[in-house]
């Protein structure tokens, strides 16, 4: 291993399905190994076999998996007090699981010993040699994580430190420092993390939970301190604030800082990545997250997006396409022509600012605008709104008519009915269909209507609505803007409709999420 190699050890299918609102089933499961492995991760923690079926499930079925890079490890606690560790029934199930490495946990603090475990502190000091050294005589590597370390430190740094030279005795590969309660202050987890290299002679790792917002500071502190590894998760999810996000790590550390966490050909995986999980998760995606969500590399104000378009290091840290994203150059009358330009020559590459288009495309910006609609983070539609204008827009369908019925009360979830009749080329099509509400309703009568024509429309769906009153005075005849976003699972896009009727306006953002869709 490399001098500048940090070990990265995603906790995603364990600590991250512990997150509110989250659960992955075993094909869930399977599919993120397979993306994790893609990226390059070192080892995936991917439950504790005894702890349920699903998990069980997943161990059997996740080592008949070709993994390129990846190793997966099963996790679960040292041994029960007073008990022999080969007739614990929780160490049995860790190696029944069948994973080259095993990562077990046990308690570093004398407080959690002495009241929660409620055992002497010479028994957890047993406890922590008998597990590892019999797991590495079962010819595993071992990942010892000590639980709150860094709270056991702050109480009792002599016992907390000899709970680390237990399992460094028996064996472990090595030893991971648990801020279990997302307590520590980076300047702290750095001062301890370099006291125990002086202490322990084994490779030590770093396990953050985001509690005080500085999960990901403080990892990257435990490695300028000499950590070898780092454990975390996709996105960042976990349970309480969730853990260390992995998605800031690695470019922080690898682009920023010369370590090397995963092959750099794979960087550009990352956002792909970060998506696919929070889809997988069905958690809508941190838009605002660090180089893997689409604020990361978004540009608005014009003198900003004029000196991106001349040199993007003006205004960004890395190139988007490094970490697999995107530039956005957002529309709004404050982003100046050059912004307007990029969106233009997406459509059409011979069209220049002097080009008497771009003044007719700017104008009815402006003139859009006034009338309500908003194109910052709305990109698509605004690219419907200038091939229109350049005699570039390809009508995929033509509305006849729709009709849409509120029912109350609701009745198994369903209030709503939506009737459709579209046409597509000399072909009518008529569609009814039922929602939870009528933009729901409407939204499946239309994709019901056009799946027989264009099938790729069951790969997107709606990932989020908003709904904003323009002007207040004139009450519920107030003009509304609503913006839609959509997802196919490999790209995001955003769509927008202005409208005094609020079910007109979400059809106008309906219909160019779909159109935006179909032009892929």
């Amino acid at each position: 291993m490399s001098n500048n190699k940090i070990i990265m050890y995603d906790s995603t299918l364990r600590d991250g399905a512990q997150a509110l609102g989250i659960s992955f089933t075993v094909e869930d499961k399977l599919k993120i190994v397979s993306k994790l492995d893609e990226l390059g991760i070192d080892y995936i923690e991917a439950g504790n076999p005894g702890s349920n079926p699903k998990d069980l499930e997943f161990f059997e079925k996740v080592l008949k998996l070709k993994l390129r890079t990846s190793k997966i490890i099963a996790f679960g606690s040292t041994r029960r007090a007073n008990i022999k560790v080969e007739d614990d029934a929780n160490i049995q199930s860790l190696l029944s699981a069948g994973t080259e490495a095993i990562a077990v946990f046990g308690k570093a603090w004398d407080f959690q010993v002495t009241d929660i475990l409620k055992t002497t502190l010479d028994e957890n000091f047993d406890m922590i040699y008998d597990t590892v050294k019999f797991l590495k005589e079962q010819g595993k590597t071992v990942v010892y994580d000590a639980e709150h370390f860094f709270d056991g430190y702050d109480a009792n740094p002599e016992y907390a430190i000899e709970t680390l030279k237990r399992a460094y005795n028996a064996g472990a590969d090595t030893i991971c420092l648990c801020d279990t309660k997302g307590a520590g202050l980076p300047s702290y987890i750095a001062r301890v993390t370099k006291k125990v290299r002086e202490e322990v002679d084994c490779a030590i790792g770093i396990h953050c939970h985001n509690d005080n917002g500085m999960a990901v500071a403080g990892s990257i502190s435990a490695v300028e301190a000499g950590a070898v590894q780092i454990q975390g998760t996709i996105n960042g999810f976990g349970e309480r604030c969730g853990n260390a996000n992995l998605c800031t790590i690695i470019p922080n550390l690898q682009l920023r800082m010369g370590y090397q966490c995963i092959p750099s050909d794979n960087m550009a995986y990352l956002t792909p990545t970060a998506r696919f999980v929070s889809e997988v998760a069905n958690i809508i995606h941190d838009e605002r997250a660090p180089f893997v969500g689409s604020c990361a590399f978004a540009h608005k104000a014009g003198m900003h997006t004029d000196a991106v378009n001349k040199n993007s290091f003006a205004y960004e840290m890395v190139n988007p396409e490094v970490v697999g994203n995107q530039r956005i150059i957002l529309m709004s009358e404050v982003a100046g022509r050059s912004a307007v330009m990029n969106i233009i020559n997406k459509v059409d590459s011979t069209i220049t600012k002097d080009s008497p288009e771009t003044k007719k495309i700017i104008e009815r910006l402006k003139e859009l605008e006034y009338e309500g609609y908003q194109y910052e983070g709305a990109e698509s539609s605004f690219e419907l709104v200038i091939r229109k204008m350049l005699g570039k827009y390809k009508s995929y369908f033509e509305l006849k008519e729709f009709k849409v019925i509120v029912n109350e009360p609701t009745i198994n979830s369903v209030n709503s009915s939506a009737m459709i009749k579209i046409v597509v080329g000399e072909q009518t099509e008529i569609t009814a269909a039922e929602g939870e509400g009528p933009v729901n309703a409407l939204d499946k009568a239309l994709r019901k209507a056009l799946e027989r024509f264009y099938p790729q429309i069951a790969e997107m769906k709606l990932t989020d609505y908003k709904v904003r009153v323009l002007d207040s005075n004139f009450a519920t005849a107030s003009k509304v803007r609503v913006l839609i976003e959509s997802t196919d699972g490999q790209e995001v896009w955003t769509t927008v409709g202005v409208s005094t009727d609020i079910i007109e306006a979400s059809w106008r953002a309906l219909v160019d999420s779909v159109e935006h869709k179909l032009m892929k």
